[in-house]
């Protein structure tokens, strides 16, 4: 989203809380834990932290980056796409606000219900409440609703969710609403009801309408990626001031009403993210939580250096979210490019990568589980196949046979773009790939550019370390966003980082996804993952978790499931404001 021996650390986490030598055998490593109680860092799972509450103060936010996008045509990422449908703006449906499995239900948001559909799903309605308004009390309405879907499409606003690109009618080729163009598609036949016509059956359209491509824009605040900066407010906050890589404020919109909310609590008077900290200095304020550090929640994930700081310490675990992100971090290599369009040389890597050795650089087991499959497990029924039967510690010999079949005996030389956060994995995949001849050169961008570099397939590096988190629980928002091919842009690419086009993959997808049988074709994806598997277009390594440390002073907080374990923005706040100096 995305070596070594093992360090001290992970020996000392082992030896510490009997987390077991896993980290270092090269053995399958598992959830175990999360229902046995042996890995300390889920104790909080499924579970609020801080009690409820209490309205008012300000909630601190400290982070090592800027947003990726808050434009909601462009906001793809899971902590955005949190941040920004929990506080600045509204999507036809949501996720409900709760701990554990329950966010993962959808319920209304906008919208009076789920939507219904006809046609054979190729329909689907939806109804607007009434009483809903913008930060200036002006009424939101479905010709809004229909304008920002339609605004995703413009290529200056690259970056987005591109569900309705995949299944409008009539979609393909349209370049937004410039020069007053619009999709027949889209119907809005008053200001409350929106009808949108699919090419094809998607009985799961609902879970789409999450996505902040179907938030509202009025057409009179659209001034083109400008509107990243200052996006109009249809939720409970609005934006007072934004200065980028420095500090974005919030405060309370007055015009959102929460008789037509039921899933946000507003808790906090003002919100204030600060940006541009060190990770790691991040950490250790949370951890310590004095003054106004007590009111605050961190935007990024614990390094993993500072597990052995939380981890012994019962009272700083006892403030630890863990939840797992549900997305499988990859090795992605350009199949479009040599040596990368040779399958044994993409093999070759999935053959000399040592996991075990990114595991460790990750923070070990407590906070990550291998990967063996493209899908998490949560859509292989709990439990990824492990098709290949790779040692997790790698195989490098195997991996010298196949570069050697592929005419490449000694080895060559690429290049690989990874997030600065990730820089740690990246030189534990350099060092176990260097092992069978394959030179790797790193390169990091900052986390809030990371996206916009690799989606850019003309200038990017033909490896990339990057992650997949399904939209909701279905094979469907997984393996075609990552491997079909028919979808990749020049510039906002997202997903598919391999440029993987393989013709039997983009059949095999069509006739998926046209099964009405939700049992069969979830069977049928979790075959396909297998046989794409085989193709190697890119290598699984890691499901992690999401740890965050919460300030001693919050209230409320819960990694929301299907924001990647991402703190629950809707819900959470403070115990007592007076303590956080507002």
């Amino acid at each position: 989203m995305n070596k070594r021996t093992c360090t001290a650390l992970a020996v000392a986490l082992a030896a510490t809380l009997t987390l077991g030598a896993a980290g270092c055998s090269g053995g399958k490593h598992t959830g175990a834990g999360e229902g046995g109680g042996k890995n300390p860092a889920v104790a909080n799972v499924g579970k609020v932290v801080g009690g409820t509450p209490v309205k008012g103060g300000t909630l601190t936010v400290l982070s090592n980056q800027d947003f990726t996008h808050l434009d909601p045509a462009r906001n793809w990422v899971m902590s955005d796409m949190d941040f920004g449908t929990r506080l600045l703006y509204r999507t036809l449906v949501t996720y409900k606000a709760v701990p554990g499995a329950g966010g993962n239900e959808l319920t209304p948001d906008l919208a009076t219900d789920l939507g219904t559909s006809s046609n054979g799903a190729r329909t689907w309605t939806f109804h607007l409440k009434q009483g809903l308004t913008y930060e200036d009390g002006s009424p939101i309405t479905a010709q809004d609703v229909k304008y920002n879907v339609e605004r995703s499409f413009s290529p200056d606003l690259p970056g987005g969710a591109d569900y309705a690109a995949r299944y409008l009618t009539g979609a393909e080729g349209y370049q937004g609403p410039a020069q007053g163009k619009h999709l027949d598609s889209i119907k809005t036949p008053d200001d409350h009801t929106i009808v949108f016509e699919l090419r094809k059956h998607f009985a799961e359209f609902p879970n789409a309408t999450v996505m902040p491509t179907f938030a509202p824009v009025p057409k009179a605040q659209d001034n083109g990626p400008k509107y990243d900066n200052r996006p109009f407010s249809s939720g409970p906050y609005k934006v007072e001031s934004y200065q980028r890589n420095k500090q974005l404020t919030l405060v309370r919109n007055t015009h959102w009403d929460p008789a037509t909310d039921q899933v946000r609590k507003a808790y906090p008077d003002r919100i204030v993210v600060t940006m541009g900290l060190k990770a790691t200095q991040i950490d250790d304020r949370l951890i310590a939580s004095q003054g106004a550090d007590a009111s605050a929640v961190s935007w990024g994930a614990l390094r993993p250096e500072s597990a052995s700081k939380v981890l012994p310490n019962a009272s700083v675990r006892s403030r630890l979210l863990a939840e797992s992100t549900n997305c499988t971090d990859m090795v992605q290599m350009d199949t479009g490019r040599a040596p990368f369009t040779d399958a044994k040389v993409r093999q070759a890597v999935m053959y000399a990568l040592d996991k075990d050795a990114v595991l460790t650089s990750s923070g070990g087991p407590a906070f990550n589980d291998l990967s063996t499959a493209y899908m998490p497990a949560t859509l292989f029924d709990g439990k990824q196949p492990d098709t290949l039967k790779i040692p997790t510690t790698g195989d490098v010999a195997k991996a010298k046979e196949l570069l050697k079949e592929a005419g490449k005996p000694g080895g060559f030389e690429t290049r690989m773009t990874v997030s600065t956060g990730d820089k740690g994995r990246a030189e534990a995949i350099q060092e176990s790939l260097a092992k069978a001849g394959i030179k790797v050169t790193i390169e990091t961008v900052d986390p809030s550019a990371f996206y916009a570099t690799i989606g850019d397939t003309k200038n990017r590096t033909d490896v990339v370390y990057t992650g997949w988190c399904p939209d909701y629980p279905s094979g469907s928002t997984f393996l075609p966003f990552v491997f079909d091919g028919r979808y990749i842009k020049d510039k906002g690419n997202q997903g598919n980082q391999s440029l993987f086009r393989d013709d039997a993959t983009m059949k095999r997808v069509d006739e998926i996804s046209a099964m009405t049988d939700t049992k069969a074709a979830s069977q049928a994806w979790q075959q396909l993952d297998g046989e794409i598997l085989t193709k190697a277009p890119a290598v699984p390594v890691l499901v992690r978790r999401w740890p965050l440390v919460l300030g001693t002073n919050i209230a409320g907080g819960y990694g929301q499931t299907s924001f990647g374990g991402q703190l629950d923005y809707a819900t959470v706040g403070l115990k007592n404001p007076a303590k956080s100096g507002n």
